[in-house]
């Protein structure tokens, strides 16, 4: 605002009961209806008594705090991003869900029998966010680390098997290596078998720890091309759960970022918030942002760079497993004007009800 160091604090403090008011005034008219308001209606609105032109010298004096702006001559006032900071900051009263906003969030949340996979309870999540917020409803989820149930070995060349992890969801999951030369059926049997008996009831994250003793195992238990083989596996595994998982990312009511766009400009700035969505590593960046801060965060235009060139807003919160891990995020994404005191608590009842429901699919 006035200089990169000002604070809320010190913009408060500027600030008499007439200013307050009056900058309340334009940014709750504009997160209602997206509109400009001038000095003569909003004189109107203001529980004491001010002329319009009394009014425009509170408005000139706001502007030079950079907290509105006119976005044409002679027209009312809107906030600025920065206004907009300082309003939730400053202003917003972030109240509760009642008792029946929770339970209509859980009724479309919840699975509707044990075995729902947690991909349809995600997806849920995200379309409930939209239908609530009338934003977009986001849900990123770190990819399923599954516990294993069974490991086969399937010869698919002389030299290249393939290896079949089954999870104990019934999750598949195929991972080609490379074989030793000269290994026999029995030794791809012999090697599988040994792993089965070592491995399965784990995820590949907890196998990790185990591998090296493994190793040592498998020296004194089975013959060199199996060894060769059991290792070449482990090595596999090893090297592909110590990466980052790539996350899935669900989004649903992107029809309700087209309402209430006035022109090319909007379009524009619309199909370029598409395609951050659309690029891969935006899933990481958003995950980034969430882990940023504890709770809910809120991400004005261009207060991050993911979102900067479409003008988006994000609300997004962070839900955790039972090991208190990071293993995504719930949120909304919309135009600068959202009913932020309304969709933060949803947000966090949305993160928490995640948070309950991916520790019960493990």
């Amino acid at each position: 605002m006035a200089s990169p160091k000002t604070t809320v604090a010190d913009v408060s403090a500027s600030l008499d009961d007439r200013s307050r008011e009056v900058f309340r005034r334009i940014v709750e008219t504009y997160l209602d209806s997206g509109d400009p308001l001038g000095s003569r209606n909003l004189s109107r609105l203001l529980p004491m008594s001010l002329s319009p032109a009394s009014v425009r010298n509170v408005m000139s004096d706001l502007e030079e705090l950079g907290l509105i702006y006119a976005p044409h001559i002679s027209a009312g006032r809107l906030p600025t991003q920065a206004g907009l900071r300082f309003f939730v900051d400053a202003f917003m009263q972030i109240g509760d869900l009642s008792e029946g906003e929770r339970d209509e969030i859980e009724r479309q949340i919840r699975p509707s029998s044990a075995d729902q996979p947690m991909e349809a309870m995600l997806t849920e999540a995200s379309r409930m966010l939209s239908g609530l917020s009338r934003g977009a409803g986001l849900v990123i989820s770190a990819k399923n680390d599954p516990v294993l149930k069974h490991v086969e070995f399937i010869r698919l060349e002389p030299t290249k098997a393939l290896a079949v992890l089954v999870g104990e969801h019934n999750q598949v999951e195929n991972r080609i290596i490379e074989l030793p030369a000269g290994v026999t059926a029995s030794q791809l049997t012999e090697a599988a078998n040994f792993l089965n008996a070592n491995l399965t009831g784990q995820t590949l994250r907890e196998l990790r720890g185990q591998i090296e003793n493994l190793k040592a195992q498998v020296a004194t238990e089975l013959d060199t091309l199996s060894q060769d083989l059991v290792e070449r596996g482990l090595a596999v595994w090893s090297g592909e759960v110590a990466e980052k998982q790539p996350a899935r990312l669900i989004v649903r009511g992107r029809a309700n970022l087209l309402e209430g766009l006035a022109g090319s400009e909007d379009i524009d700035r619309l199909r370029l918030l598409f395609d951050d969505l659309e690029r891969k590593e935006s899933l990481i960046e958003i995950l980034d942002l969430a882990e940023s801060g504890p709770g809910v965060r809120i991400f004005i235009g261009s207060e991050n760079k993911l979102f900067s060139l479409s003008g988006s807003s994000l609300i997004v919160a962070p839900y955790r497993d039972g090991e208190d891990r990071i293993v995504g995020a719930v949120g909304v994404i919309g135009p600068t004007r959202l009913n932020y005191s309304r969709i933060v608590p949803m947000v966090d009842y949305t993160a928490q009800l995640m948070a309950r429901l991916s520790r019960g699919a493990r």
